[in-house]
């Protein structure tokens, strides 16, 4: 998604779902680590921890899960469900972003 236009999705109320969320999912995703992820999005652990618990406890099943401890300690995963919150994010998005292109083009080329 462009940085152009930002999709804030209100799933119910006092519930967003925004890029914020869908990029801390991806890198729990390709992190395999809460702490990581918020390592790599210039986040505490805390604010990545809490966001997590709130999405874990705003859907009927959770969109990351621990993993088991191994030689270099546990660390989270991102669920199948998850996976889907995520991609259905992506392609809301996108689907907003294709369908706003052109009245994004003509109030940039329409600026001072």
């Amino acid at each position: 998604m462009s940085a152009d236009l930002r999709i804030r999705l209100l799933l119910a109320e006092g519930l967003p779902f925004g890029p914020g969320k869908a990029d801390l999912l991806e890198a729990i995703r390709d992190t395999g680590s809460i702490a990581a992820a918020g390592r790599q999005l210039g986040m505490s652990y805390q604010r990545a921890w809490d966001l997590v618990t709130a999405m874990n406890g705003h859907f009927r099943e959770p969109v990351v899960t621990p993993a088991k401890g191994g030689p270099r300690g546990g660390g989270s995963a991102l669920t199948p469900f998850g996976a889907e919150v995520l991609a259905a994010y992506r392609e809301a998005a996108a689907a907003a972003e294709a369908a706003c292109a052109g009245k994004l083009a003509w109030l940039r080329s329409h600026l001072a």
